[in-house]
């Protein structure tokens, strides 16, 4: 059985939350990403939520997804949220400086 490592649900506010269960490192990234480019170009949504509460260990190439997806939603007309960062998700997200990107949110 092939694991998901993304699933999405769209709101009726526009909406679109990509509910990502995996460590986001070098070998889930790419996957993730391609994941959610595709569903983000076919929904094209207001908000491009990043559920991260199933995310237990992310590296840079997980804040490079994350930041991918702020352009990638704003090509779209949207922006990006992060949410449900767990304590340490939260911390490299906070070292890195990301969150002071335009058009990107982050709330724990």
């Amino acid at each position: 059985m092939k694991r998901e490592y993304v699933t999405f649900s769209a709101k009726d506010d526009g909406q679109l939350v990509a509910h990502i269960a995996c460590e986001l490192d070098h070998h889930t990234a790419r996957i993730v990403r391609e994941k959610i480019d595709r569903e983000t170009f076919l929904v094209e949504p207001r908000v491009l939520v990043l559920d991260l509460s199933a995310v237990a260990f992310m590296d840079s190439s997980g804040l490079a997804l994350i930041l991918g997806r702020v352009e990638v939603a704003a090509a779209a007309g949207g922006v990006v949220r992060v949410t449900g960062a767990r304590p340490a998700v939260m911390r490299i997200i906070r070292l890195s400086g990301i969150e002071r990107v335009s058009g990107l949110t982050v709330a724990p």
